[in-house]
């Protein structure tokens, strides 16, 4: 069984005992966390959500709260002496699905 879920404004793929990083969600470390934005249910059955699957649910744990790879940004004008430099790193989690409930 698998479901298709939508989270920070992203949507993902997902299966019992996959791992994925998501936008950062609020928790600690072990932590569960329900996922109720279920957009389609597949498996045996598939159920497609208009926009969501009535009462499904994805149950996943925290593995990891972290920082992605830094991402340089550098503007420039030429002959106009004008340069910036600037890095940015996301803030991810790691979730591990427990389980899928229809």
């Amino acid at each position: 069984m698998y479901a298709v879920i939508k989270t920070g404004g992203k949507q993902y793929r997902v299966s019992e005992g996959d791992r994925l990083r998501v936008e950062k969600l609020e928790g600690a470390k072990g932590d569960t966390i329900e996922l109720a934005e279920v957009l389609m249910l597949g498996g045996d059955r598939v159920a497609i959500g208009m926009p969501t699957v009535p009462g499904a649910k994805v149950s996943a744990e925290i593995v990891a709260q972290g920082l992605d790879k830094k991402v340089i940004v550098f503007k420039m004008r030429r002959r106009k002496r004008y340069r910036r430099k600037n890095g940015h790193r996301q803030p991810y989690t790691e979730l591990r699905v427990k389980s899928i409930s229809a």
